[in-house]
């Protein structure tokens, strides 16, 4: 999960002003942060290990950290006496399906968890389909496919396109937070990644929902490389509150059994 989290810290300050970062931006802004990115992948995360119930989940982890930077329907959900799925087909049901590719022990499983996550928010069947696409990736790429293996999966079973290249999807490419017009951009930065790090400097360098598609791309990837050092960790857990470690170390800890 540390790719998630790491993207999602670094894309944080970039929104909007990612083409005017130079491709050696610094990693480590000083007014980088997590933001509900991170928050809900960690109360993914907590649902998971606990077999409980996501709905439930998001709704303590988001009313626990409110000002995350979640979006207005999310916020207006978090704020209900009586939440209920809104049909959105935003990327934040991808965003915050990661952990699952980690936890799942089949396709099946992955794909199935992947759509109730999504659900219980963003019914719509892009929302779905967008945390199934990522969820799916990080399993494949955890599991020892390669690059094409995933492309190809992804391609058949979401029809995302993903045989764009950046340099042909930057120049026209804007702020974007529909699950069909970011993640398969986010995946795009992973595919043509040469490194986690790498694959989240070409996700803020589309210069569109930075935060959330730097941690699409750099969960993937982590999973594929598995190249985020001891030092770079540190670095991440600077940033997060005790309980947040606790889930993950809990969760890394599930994940190596």
């Amino acid at each position: 999960m540390t790719g998630f989290i790491l993207g999602d810290i670094v894309g944080s300050v970039y929104e909007n002003r990612g083409h005017s970062a130079s491709p050696d931006f610094e990693l480590f802004h000083k007014y980088a942060k997590f933001t509900d990115d991170t928050v809900l992948s960690i109360a993914t995360a907590e649902a998971l290990l606990h077999s409980s119930d996501f709905k439930a989940s998001y709704l303590k982890w988001g009313r626990k950290y409110p000002a995350a930077g979640y979006g207005g329907s999310f916020t207006n959900w978090l704020a209900s006496s009586s939440p209920q799925p809104y049909n959105s087909f935003g990327n934040g049901s991808a965003m915050r399906s990661g952990p699952i590719g980690w936890f799942s022990k089949s396709i099946e499983e992955c794909l199935q968890l992947a759509k109730s996550s999504a659900e219980v928010t963003h019914n719509h069947p892009e929302g779905i389909k967008g945390a199934q696409a990522v969820a799916i990736a990080v399993f494949l790429a955890g599991n020892g496919q390669s690059k094409l293996e995933i492309k190809q999966f992804i391609e058949t079973t979401f029809q995302y396109s993903l045989n764009r290249t950046l340099a042909e999807i930057i120049p026209n490419y804007s702020f974007q937070i529909s699950c069909q017009d970011s993640v398969p951009e986010a995946i795009i930065c992973f595919l043509e990644s040469e490194s986690t790090e790498d694959a989240i400097r070409k996700a803020v360098m589309l210069n569109g929902d930075t935060d959330t598609q730097a941690c699409i791309a750099g969960g993937i990837a982590e999973a594929f490389y598995r190249d985020i050092s001891a030092t770079t960790e540190l670095q991440i857990n600077a940033y997060l509150t005790e309980e947040m470690k606790s889930v993950l170390d809990a969760f890394k800890l599930h994940c190596l059994i």
